[in-house]
């Protein structure tokens, strides 16, 4: 009989504990359900924000945040502009809006992927060349961090992938559009783009240089003067050449290279190579972080 007792007993607790847990996991998904819906609410309470906004607010709202700096706000702004006026004149001026406030809020692929729609979707609009500028700023600015802004480095150091698709960016942008207004800022920055990939050419021949493989150093040296003829790093590769060949014991192509330095470089390098004196730049270059 107490065994019967005890064994009702146990069933009893064990169905109140059961109830017990089931009431919490329901409080639990009553209060997860709360937290959604107020996240929901929040989301309505976003669009909510804007109801009835005319194209002009969303304008003159989202150009007030990028004059602020606040490009995260300007891009819900535009964004917000777009899903709800689609078509008409200003829409194609607004993905445009977008891909510049991705690219100053540092979002290069989101910026590009802005412009590329653009170009596709507008390709006879009067502002299509922006479009193909600015495709080149966003490549040509991708590799400069939050460092970049506070320590001097030397960006020729670096890989050469982006600034490559930059350069092809404001060709294609000259070649198309010979009369754009950017095309001016863009030859320009194309010269400095190649005055780069110059440059780094010549980090690599020093490198292999350094580690006394001496033919290689020769050929990316050699690779400089035809490839990138009367930019700042000529003679720098020339010096590499010269070094090189003195190593290899090859002195008649040393003589004959040093005689070629010496006369179009008697005074040295031209550009002096670009070397900054600060600590700052010397600690960066100890730690490696330009190789």
């Amino acid at each position: 009989m107490l065994h019967c007792v005890g064994k009702s007993v146990r069933i009893i607790l064990s169905k109140s504990l059961l109830i017990f847990l089931f009431g919490m996991s329901i409080q639990g998904c009553s209060s997860l359900g709360d937290l959604f819906s107020k996240d929901s609410d929040s989301d309505k309470s976003g669009i909510d924000e804007y109801a009835g906004w005319t194209i002009q607010q969303f304008r003159t709202e989202a150009k007030k945040a990028v004059e602020s700096g606040n490009y995260e706000k300007a891009i819900k702004l535009y964004e917000s502009l777009e899903s709800r006026y689609p078509f008409g004149e200003s829409s194609a001026q607004t993905q445009l809006d977008v891909a510049y406030a991705y690219f100053k809020n540092n979002d290069p692929e989101s910026a590009l992927a802005a412009a590329d729609r653009f170009i596709k979707i507008n390709p006879r609009s009067p502002n299509i060349d922006y479009a193909y500028y600015l495709k080149g700023l966003i490549n040509y600015n991708r590799d400069i961090g939050f460092m970049d802004r506070f320590l001097p480095t030397d960006t020729s150091q670096r890989d050469t992938s982006n600034a490559d698709e930059a350069y092809r960016n404001f060709e294609l942008l000259i070649k198309r559009f010979p009369n754009s207004q950017y095309n001016t800022d863009a030859r320009l920055r194309m010269i400095a783009l190649k005055n780069n990939s110059a440059m780094y050419e010549v980090h690599v021949a020093r490198y292999y240089l350094q580690r006394k493989a001496y033919l290689s150093a020769i050929n990316r040296a050699a690779s400089v003067l035809k490839t990138y003829q009367r930019t700042p790093a000529v003679p720098f590769a020339l010096q590499v050449m010269i070094e090189s060949y003195a190593e290899l014991d090859m002195q008649d192509l040393r003589a004959s290279t040093q005689a070629i330095y010496d006369k179009n470089f008697p005074n040295g390098p031209p550009v002096p190579e670009y070397k900054n004196a600060t600590l700052s730049h010397r600690l960066w270059d100890f730690m490696g972080f330009e190789k």
